[in-house]
Order: C-alpha cells, then sequence, then structure tokens
C-alpha cells in the first residue's frame, strides 16, 4: 500500500501547501484540491511491522503531476507504480510527496521535511510551474540543484531520477530550448538517470487529459507509468 508523510508534519505543511497552490497555475476550487492532496503528500503510515521497515523507500517529488491532480489516489502514477512493485514481489514502498502548483523554489522550502523518511531512489519532477511563470531558468537550475544537494548530504547513497519537462512554443524558441535541456544537464551533473519527458505520448491529446490539457487523466496516467518504468526498473534490481 502507498505510504505518505509523517502525520506530525502535516497540519504545519497543510498551510503551506495552500499558499502555494493559491500562487499557481493550477486554477480549478483551491480548498477542495489542496485538502485532497496535502494529506497524501505530508503523511506517513507508521512503519511498525518488521516487513515494512525493510522496505527500501522510493519518493516522488513533484508538482500536481506526481500528486495526480484531478484523480483518486489510487489512478495516480505512484501509486500505479506502486501496485506493479507489488506484484513482481518486490520490498518497496513508494511515497507520493507530491504538491499541486509546487515550485521548485517551494520545493526547496520543503525538502528538509521529507527528507525525515528515508528515501533509497529519489525521483524528483519539479520545474514545469516554474516555466508556466516564465521564471528565471537560472533560478530553477539553482533550486533544483540544491534540492539534489540535500538528498545526496542526507541519504549519499539513494540513486536519483531527474524526469524531463518540456516547454509548449508559446514560451519562445530559446527559453523553450534552454528549459528543455536543463533536465539533462542536471542528470549529466548529478550521474542520475534521465526520464527524457515524463509526459511523452500523453502531452497534446485530449483523450489522455483532463480538460483542462495539462493533467493526464486515469489513462493518461498509465502511460507516464511506463514513461516511469522504463528508466526506474533497473535501478530496483540494482538496489535489491
Amino acid at each position: 500500500m502507498i505510504t505518505n508523510l509523517n502525520r506530525i508534519l502535516f497540519y504545519t505543511m497543510f498551510y503551506y501547501g495552500i499558499l502555494c497552490f493559491l500562487a499557481c497555475n493550477d486554477k480549478p476550487d483551491p480548498k477542495k484540491e489542496v485538502v485532497k492532496d496535502a494529506p497524501k503528500t505530508f503523511e506517513i503510515a507508521n512503519n511498525n511491522s518488521e516487513k515494512q521497515k525493510k522496505k527500501k523507500s522510493i519518493m516522488f517529488f513533484g508538482d500536481s503531476l506526481t500528486a495526480g491532480y484531478g484523480l483518486s489516489e489510487e489512478e495516480s502514477f505512484p501509486s500505479l507504480i506502486q501496485k506493479r512493485i507489488d506484484s513482481l514481489g518486490l520490498s518497496y514502498q513508494v511515497i507520493n510527496a507530491g504538491l499541486s502548483g509546487e515550485t521548485s523554489a517551494g520545493g526547496l522550502g520543503r525538502i528538509d521535511w521529507v527528507l525525515q523518511q528515508p528515501v533509497d531512489i529519489f525521483i524528483l519532477e519539479l520545474g514545469a510551474n516554474d516555466m508556466l511563470r516564465g521564471l528565471a531558468l537560472e533560478k530553477t537550475k539553482e533550486n533544483l540543484d540544491q534540492i539534489i544537494d540535500k538528498v545526496k548530504s542526507s541519504y549519499p547513497q539513494a540513486q536519483i531520477v531527474i524526469t524531463g519537462m518540456q516547454s509548449p512554443p508559446n514560451m519562445g524558441k530559446e527559453y523553450s530550448s534552454d528549459f528543455n535541456s536543463m533536465f539533462g544537464s542536471i542528470a549529466k551533473n548529478y550521474d542520475a538517470s534521465l526520464i527524457p519527458f515524463l509526459l511523452d505520448g500523453v502531452a497534446g491529446n485530449p483523450d489522455l487529459n483532463l480538460p483542462d490539457g495539462k493533467h493526464p487523466n486515469a489513462s493518461g496516467q498509465k502511460i507516464v507509468l511506463e514513461n516511469v518504468w522504463r528508466i526506474i526498473s533497473p535501478l530496483l534490481h540494482r538496489q535489491i
């Protein structure tokens, strides 16, 4: 069963999550979305059993794409990853640390909280909201670098995975080119694994997205699952 971050963090970070969401481009009812996403983002089930304690942890740290915006928790791609892991009998627990509306700066601000949970594989999925706001890419990259540095400092043996995103053409040719190449550059600098484009095969297809055109629906999540699985599957066996 997918786990979440400790309840002792929930009430502190719940208020923070509301502020982050109100500032983002995901515009549905903020109260409804944050209440839905925050508990699964910031709670972790008690790992009282010996079996749970022995499981390695895979943390998905991102924004609404990771949180599974607009869907039930079970339909999000991190939950689908957990189901596949369980079906294969692999000893991993998935932590969904996605927060709708999160920017790279917001992620940097909460990374210390989430790293109270041990991490063996860390999947970083941030930057899309920075792009939608047209924020300076130098600052986005700096924030992402600092997040990775904190993970490596806390858990030196953790495997890092970077999820690439792509900018729509209306952001300008130069900005789009720099944004699209940023994720590969970060992955190379940290010798991290790279998912070239998280939404490959999903972006731009109305049949695979919610009506907002930005977030995968349940069918789209299954394709995202495969995009992620191709990259992390070798890491799962390497960690065993």
